[in-house]
């Protein structure tokens, strides 16, 4: 749970991968990877997500950190550890859910929009909460909340991008969750990879500023 902490803490991206095809994860994971990429939510309304977790953690588990996403009860939570995810992602919150993944020793990241929620959350014994969606709100609301909550790890998720990312981490998120600005289903179908590395190199780049 500390180590898949400070792997998104230190590498401030997960990449989310959803409703892709299974025979295009291992191409898809490599692209991210060589753009820079080093965690990653498969989200469970994908096809085959538990096998592709599983897939993922065989083939990267050195190397990446695989966790899962949409994860909205606790026997979805309970499967997608025992495939091998080492964090969990919710877009609503469940204390159940974070029940569930303490129980194991996995990261819980649930979904919460306001500070009670928040709160609630970091009591339930999260120890990083998924702000969703953040879209309509922006970086200034990551500001505003870690203003009375210093203490609670956020991160960020819904219409982040290369262009926006960096604001909302010298907002105080911990780390942003991106999904199609990353991975996109047109280019995973049409097998055009190298978009989805440059892409990938963009943003590790505007979020380190290397």
């Amino acid at each position: 749970m500390i180590e898949a902490l400070s792997k998104i803490e230190e590498t401030r991206i997960v990449s989310i991968i959803r409703k892709i095809p299974k025979d295009h994860l291992l191409a898809t994971i490599d692209a991210l990877y060589k753009g820079g990429i080093r965690c990653i939510e498969i989200t469970m309304d994908s096809p085959k997500a538990l096998e592709m977790i599983a897939l993922a953690k065989e083939k990267y588990a050195d190397d990446l950190l695989v966790g899962a996403g949409t994860v909205l009860d606790e026997p979805t939570a309970r499967s997608v550890i025992l495939a091998g995810a080492e964090f969990v992602l919710s877009p609503t919150l469940s204390t159940r859910v974070i029940e569930v993944c303490n129980r194991y020793g996995k990261l819980a990241v649930p979904g919460v929009f306001t500070p009670t929620e928040a709160l609630t959350a970091t009591q339930a014994g999260a120890q990083i909460v998924k702000v969703f969606p953040v879209s309509s709100v922006g970086p200034n609301y990551i500001k505003d909340l870690k203003g009375p909550l210093t203490q609670i790890k956020l991160m960020p998720v819904g219409g982040v991008d290369e262009k926006n990312a960096k604001a909302y981490l010298k907002s105080g998120a911990s780390a942003v969750g991106v999904g199609s600005c990353l991975v996109n289903q047109k280019d995973v179908l049409n097998g055009d990879f190298e978009k989805i590395t440059k892409r990938a190199v963009a943003l590790v780049q505007e979020v380190t500023g290397q």
